[in-house]
């Protein structure tokens, strides 16, 4: 019975790849482009059939990509977000918020 759910766990597993994506759009208070990060994911590698060290050396791998990707790619996210944060802030600035008062 552990066999079997052992084979079936394995036939659903499957891992993502993770990559940033950058989107660009109009900001109407600035006049200006804005650029905007985000986290991405793409499922890749079934695992269908497998047994013994075999699985092992499989599932150990697909967790090391995923997590690996999530982690590089999620830094190149927030690294990114905040260089376009500070962009739209030298471009538009203070000026915005003094308009406001």
């Amino acid at each position: 019975m552990r066999l079997f759910l052992g084979l079936a766990a394995a036939a659903l597993i499957q891992g993502c790849v993770f990559y940033p994506r950058t989107t660009t759009v109009h900001d109407e208070e600035c006049g200006i482009q804005t650029r905007h990060m985000t986290l991405r994911g793409e499922p890749f590698g079934y695992v269908a059939s497998c047994s013994g060290k075999e699985c092992t050396a499989m599932l150990a791998m697909i967790c090391a990509v995923t997590a690996g990707s999530a982690v590089v790619s999620g830094s190149i996210v927030v690294v990114g977000n905040v260089v376009y944060w500070v962009e739209r802030q030298s471009k538009c600035g203070p000026a915005i918020w003094i308009s406001r008062l």
